[in-house]
């Protein structure tokens, strides 16, 4: 039996009319744009997005220290955020991504990291081949589970909240570091001009891939502002919600908790 297009509030890429078109298209797109990605995160962020992982990394730290804690970078990518939280503490990191691409160069990031370190060096981090809204884990597996930039391109955000709520521990936190829209006035025109005129078009050149890089600041358009995903947040059961929002308000990391 077909799906049923319905109105749910998730990513929808051009052309899409169901969620699961929505999935297909997202992975397509980041499949495509893998071997440029990280060229093109911190061309086009001028070097910002490293240190918006880095101050989310650091808000973790009293997890990401505990020895005994598991932490889930979901929507991984090619593992920055993993990479980041791993340098706060000595939890247990792994990361989970649906595009093989991202993947295979996290893996070779982590590899050479762990070289790097020379004789005696941690084995490479884990990262898995997995669908943020059927997460191929068991309910109350982690401590932590953190997401960069990965959340807003889920099919359906409800379904991928619960989800998280479901493999985290009671207790456990969630931290969703997501681009926001700025408010109106001469910063927010000034950011809106760029990501919506020029971002695409440097994206396209250096990246080859047009479409990838028109979607980004559509989705960051139509996405929750901060008080939306957090009340969303709330509705679904999360504790302790919150969010800060950062750079003139361009992004925000939003956290709560899992009930006891």
């Amino acid at each position: 039996m077909s799906e049923v297009a319905v109105p749910v509030k998730g990513t929808r890429p051009e052309g899409a009319v169901t969620e699961a078109d929505a999935s297909k298209k997202v992975r397509e797109m980041f499949t495509q744009i893998a071997p440029r990605y990280d060229l093109l995160n911190h061309l086009l962020s001028f070097e910002l997005d490293r240190l918006w992982r880095a101050r989310a990394a650091k808000r973790l730290r009293p997890i990401l220290q505990r020895p005994d804690a598991v932490v889930l970078d979901l929507c991984c990518g090619t593992g920055d955020l993993a990479f980041a939280l791993a340098h706060e503490g000595k939890a247990r990191i792994l990361g989970a991504d649906f595009a093989h691409t991202m993947l295979v160069r996290a893996r070779e990031k982590s590899s050479a990291r762990s070289a790097s370190d020379g004789a005696g060096a941690a084995t490479p981090m884990p990262f898995f081949e997995a669908d943020a809204l059927r997460l191929p884990f068991a309910d109350a597996s982690f401590d932590l589970i953190a997401s960069a930039f990965g959340f807003r391109n889920l099919a359906n955000y409800e379904v991928g909240l619960r989800e998280i709520y479901r493999v985290l521990k009671p207790g456990g936190t969630v931290a969703i570091l997501e681009f926001a829209e700025p408010p109106q006035g001469f910063l927010g025109n000034v950011y809106r001009w760029y990501f919506k005129k020029v971002l695409p078009r440097v994206g396209w050149l250096v990246s080859g891939h047009q479409s990838a890089y028109t979607y980004l600041p559509k989705s960051v358009a139509r996405f929750f502002r901060p008080p939306e995903l957090a009340a969303l947040m709330r509705s679904v059961g999360y504790q302790s919600v919150d969010f800060r929002e950062w750079t003139m308000c361009t992004v925000a990391l939003h956290t709560g908790t899992r009930a006891l």
